[in-house]
């Protein structure tokens, strides 16, 4: 690839990583919070790169002839480079074309960027397997109880004192609806390390009707009955009281507590 379009492929990265990661919010639908300064430094980095390639390109005019003649002799050299063909007969003297799609991340980073990962991606993948847990502390006494999706299907399938069996609960996420079936699903995409490790936690909820796909709510309500609660035949599922909507929140893959 010839000089001036390297540099312009290393500033456009490095603009484009700046204005994901550090002027806006784009960057969390891909990596996690903690990730963010090293994409900060790595737009610098790659601006810094751009400009140097640039700089150490530009050679000032000599006084006397000399340096024209030098410089002339450079360009013939930069020439003869770009007609080069190989023992195998290949001409290198154009850019591979594959070569050209470099510029389209960098360009959707700054004028269209991927949309968010959300219902499309959760409605076919299977939800994220609960980390086996032996001990819950007692639930609080406020209602309706405040909980992740996690902590609502950890203590469903796994607490053996059943202390979700009745109670009133509260969780957020966002509507992934399930075509031909009773009810939709109230869900969160976790991200371990960026959106290509992401996994789906869901809730399916009962006795209220869906709202558009990706709409992030607010559900209040109890335990669906069904199996042996405490065991993983229970089914992470709410019969819902209330469902309110809320705004999506910044860091929207974690799976946290609702706001209020």
């Amino acid at each position: 690839m010839k000089r001036p379009l390297q540099v312009t492929l290393l500033v456009l990265s490095g603009l484009g990583l700046l204005h994901a990661s550090l002027f806006t919010d784009l960057s969390l639908r891909f990596v996690k919070e903690g990730m963010r300064p090293m994409l900060v430094a790595s737009g610098v980095l790659l601006l810094v790169l751009g400009v140097a390639e640039a700089w150490s390109h530009q050679k000032p005019a000599g006084e006397d002839g000399h340096d024209h003649e030098d410089a002339d002799a450079d360009a013939d050299a930069d020439a003869d480079a770009d007609r080069h063909v190989d023992a195998h007969g290949h001409d290198h003297s154009t850019v591979p074309r594959i070569a050209w799609l470099l510029f389209l991340p960098a360009l959707s980073l700054l004028f269209y960027a991927p949309p968010a990962l959300g219902a499309y991606t959760a409605a076919r993948e299977a939800p994220k397997a609960v980390t086996e847990q032996r001990y819950f502390d007692p639930l609080p006494a406020t209602s309706p109880v405040p909980l992740t999706l996690t902590q609502f299907t950890s203590r469903v399938q796994q607490d053996h004192k059943r202390d979700i069996g009745g109670r009133s609960v509260r969780m957020t996420g966002f509507v992934t609806p399930d075509k031909g079936a009773d009810g939709w699903y109230l869900t969160r995409i976790i991200f371990t390390c960026c959106a290509a490790d992401a996994q789906s936690v869901k809730v399916r909820i009962h006795g209220a009707s869906a709202l558009p796909a990706n709409t992030w709510v607010t559900v209040t309500g109890t335990w669906h009955p069904g199996g042996t609660l405490g065991t993983s035949s229970a089914p992470a599922a709410l019969d819902a009281r209330t469902v309110k909507k809320v705004a999506k929140p910044v860091n929207a893959y974690t799976d946290a507590l609702p706001l209020f």
